[in-house]
């Protein structure tokens, strides 16, 4: 029986997934611009011996809907957002296990200054911390940094692969493991010859530099990816560790897990190089009943709106021009492809029901039992690894789950008792740094002196 793995999901904004939220009496998402707000919730998690806080981010704002950005900033959909990268190293600082999955979207991005970055991170959180690759899906990103328009959708990608290449020779080829001697008394930091010139003329690349940070803790950053298209599914067997998906039901789980753990048999690695996580909120009390009656006190407050109004900009269609029987059909060159294929013919009144907390994500609602049984089948019966727990109600959608469900899960031996020492990786893997099977060490120190892509 394999262990649940749980990151809790949330984002430097008020409004993230579970839009409306933010309006009801106890909620301190408004509270996103204190530090103490990020502090609090980052031991919470570690006491709750989450494995990590996978921090959702966008570029760009959600004006899709009406053609315009009022309903997004009266309820505050993802906007405003913060940058999420400037609160990890607070957070690791009163944190000794819990791992950072951070989005960062790689189109707007420069390779050189970016693997700066997320080493400088894996050495101050001690390994740390993960990089959630995206390549973006917003008009209005591509727009505000100066282009016409949104990338084609596989040539994002084919840029990703560019990118991805790129860093890892930084990140594992430019330093080898002991070019840092630290001998003050020879006056001799580094050694010059192991430290390695990387050069790269790509399509999209081109670039020739020393990588600025010494070896960090992983190297490579731990690898998150969601999308679930062809491409996606393809650029996620060759690069990703984790993976972020959805589905309706444990059977059509599965059906995505098999193509992602195939997808990465193809690209010459195992099939549990990958590690799959599922979306879904809980809400949990002692009782069904007292559940219950918590998740209409929710519903009053939630707005479905507002998420129909996130949902435009996920298919790049303005879903307000529809009648609410008027089956509406989707293209799939919507901004996320698989989720524009996904729900072609559905009406604007399903949409809203669905939406009814804000959100499409799967809801599981009952006592602590109720809610081990649920995420239990869907582990088992939709072959996933763990969850990403979206915050409700925030911060008492994890107190709740900690308080409640952790225990029963421990009972049920499907959740640690204790964190595994070591780097984010190694928690999750058993190693510090990426197999010799992933395509990033090709680019390891004997591979790496000067080579082009």
């Amino acid at each position: 029986m394999k262990p649940i793995l749980l990151n809790a999901f949330t984002m430097n904004c008020v409004g993230h997934i579970h839009h409306g939220m933010w309006a009801l009496p106890g909620d301190h998402s408004t509270d996103f611009n204190q530090l103490s707000y990020w502090l609090d919730l980052a031991r919470t998690l570690e006491e709750g011996l989450f494995d990590g806080l996978f921090m959702a981010d966008i570029l760009g704002v959600y004006d899709v809907y009406r053609g315009n950005i009022d309903l997004t900033a009266q309820e505050a959909i993802q906007l405003p957002v913060n940058d999420p990268l400037m609160l990890v190293s607070a957070m690791a600082s009163v944190t000794q296990h819990l791992g950072f999955g951070v989005t960062a979207n790689l189109s707007y991005e420069a390779p050189y200054p970016f693997a700066r970055r997320f080493s400088t991170l894996d050495h101050l959180t001690g390994g740390r911390i993960g990089w959630n690759v995206v390549t973006g899906y917003l008009d209005s990103a591509a727009r505000a940094m100066g282009q016409h328009n949104l990338q084609q959708h596989d040539q994002r990608y084919d840029q990703a692969d560019e990118f991805l290449e790129v860093n890892y020779k930084l990140w594992e080829g430019s330093w080898e493991d002991d070019a840092v001697e630290n001998n003050p008394r020879q006056r001799r930091y580094a050694d010059p010859q192991k430290i390695h010139l990387i050069n790269h003329q790509g399509a999209f690349y081109q670039m020739s530099g020393y990588h600025l940070t010494s070896p960090s803790p992983q190297r490579t950053p731990l690898l998150y990816q969601a999308g679930s298209s062809r491409r996606g599914i393809q650029f996620a067997g060759r690069h990703a560790e984790c993976t972020f998906v959805n589905g309706s039901t444990p059977r059509a789980m599965r059906d995505k897990t098999r193509l992602l753990r195939q997808a990465a048999l193809d690209a010459g690695r195992r099939a549990d190089d990958i590690k799959i996580f599922m979306g879904v909120g809980v809400i949990v009390a002692p009782t069904e009943r007292e559940a219950r009656e918590k998740l209409a006190h929710y519903l009053a407050v939630a707005s479905p709106e507002a998420g129909l109004a996130h949902f435009s900009c996920s298919i790049n269609l303005d879903l307000a021009q529809f009648g609410l029987d008027q089956p509406i059909a989707m293209t799939p060159a919507g901004a996320i492809e698989s989720v524009s294929s996904t729900y072609s013919g559905w009406t604007r009144r399903q949409l809203l029901e669905q939406h009814a907390l804000g959100s499409r994500y799967p809801l599981v609602v009952g006592n602590p039992a109720q809610v081990a049984d649920a995420l239990i089948q869907w582990m088992d019966e939709g072959d996933i690894d763990g969850f990403n727990l979206t915050r409700i109600v925030n911060p008492q959608s994890y107190q709740d789950f900690i308080a409640l469900v952790v225990p029963e899960l421990q009972q049920r031996g499907r959740y640690k008792t204790a964190y595994t020492p070591g780097t984010l990786r190694h928690k999750l893997f058993g190693a510090d740094r990426l197999p010799q099977r992933h395509p990033a060490a090709r680019w390891r120190h004997v591979n790496t002196t000067t080579q082009e892509a």
